[in-house]
């Protein structure tokens, strides 16, 4: 029996950015093949388009093995030795946060590896360009930003934030209120992701929302929708990264990504009757 080749395999999907993305295929009535973690099946037929979701973000240093064989090592076996139409690579716009430059997919990187969280980086970096270095046709570049969804599962700094403020009254960060990040909705993620798969035409897209937000708009957003006092104490050295260029993203496959704060209201709207009733200062 001939085995229908599906428009889209998904690996890493039990993970945040990959979980999301089966879901968006599958309401899209895309054939969609999501192989069990560590399937050998997937050298043994045709997968389509690949989107490779696999990777380590908030315990990569304290899984430094784990994270080059997520990044670069099972990657470079999919890279010689899978049958696929296009791959499409996750990566990150924290690349560009240790360059001199702004956040444009040809700026040259700079990475220390005098610097721990640079492991995450020149994993990342390798599994890029041993992509596009290695004489297989239709590979990809996809480097996100922060990806936030209206469910707020997943362990980043906007879902953590937003579940603390819901929770309580009152809570004090150990942040700079003036460190800024570019936040990207899951949805225009699985859209760029699909589009950069199918259309894309150049090798690297940023996958941004294009608009750097400070801490102190962050919270003055949080504040006003949940009724929730922040208070920053951090001290030091503000985490600055650069704005993400977007126009190709915008130019070649049509994705506008929304902001976050005509994002985020909604959100918190939508999440307060599940946050307990009795709220205690923390």
């Amino acid at each position: 029996m001939t085995r229908i080749e599906p428009e889209i395999t998904v690996l890493g999907a039990q993970g945040f950015v990959g979980s999301h993305l089966v879901r968006d295929i599958a309401g899209k009535g895309l054939r969609c093949y999501v192989p069990t973690r560590g399937s050998e099946a997937i050298f043994r037929r045709p997968l389509g388009h690949v989107i490779y979701c696999v990777g380590l973000t908030a315990d990569y240093s304290a899984r430094p093995f784990d994270t080059v064989e997520a990044h670069v090592s099972y990657y470079a076996r999919i890279l010689r030795d899978a049958d696929f139409k296009s791959m499409t690579y996750l990566s990150s716009t924290r690349l560009y946060d240790s360059g001199d430059g702004d956040g444009v997919e040809t700026s040259n990187l700079t990475l220390n590896p005098h610097n721990a969280r640079h492991l995450y980086d020149f994993s990342k970096g390798l599994g890029e360009v041993l992509g596009l270095t290695c004489g297989r046709d239709n590979v990809r570049v996809a480097r996100l930003a922060s990806v936030y969804a209206d469910d707020l599962v997943g362990e980043n700094f906007l879902h953590n934030l937003v579940r603390r403020a819901l929770a309580a009254s009152r809570i004090t960060l150990e942040t700079c209120r003036d460190s800024a990040r570019d936040y990207v909705h899951i949805d225009d993620v699985c859209a760029g992701l699909l589009a950069i798969a199918r259309e894309g035409k150049q090798s690297i897209y940023n996958l941004a929302s294009g608009i750097n937000v400070r801490n102190d708009t962050l919270f003055e957003l949080i504040e006003r929708a949940s009724g929730c006092h922040i208070n920053a104490i951090g001290e030091g050295v503000a985490d600055r990264a650069p704005s993400i260029d977007i126009s190709a993203l915008r130019k070649d496959l049509g994705i506008k990504p929304r902001a976050l704060k005509d994002a985020l209201p909604s959100i918190i709207a939508g999440n307060i009757d599940s946050a307990p009733l009795q709220r205690a200062a923390s």
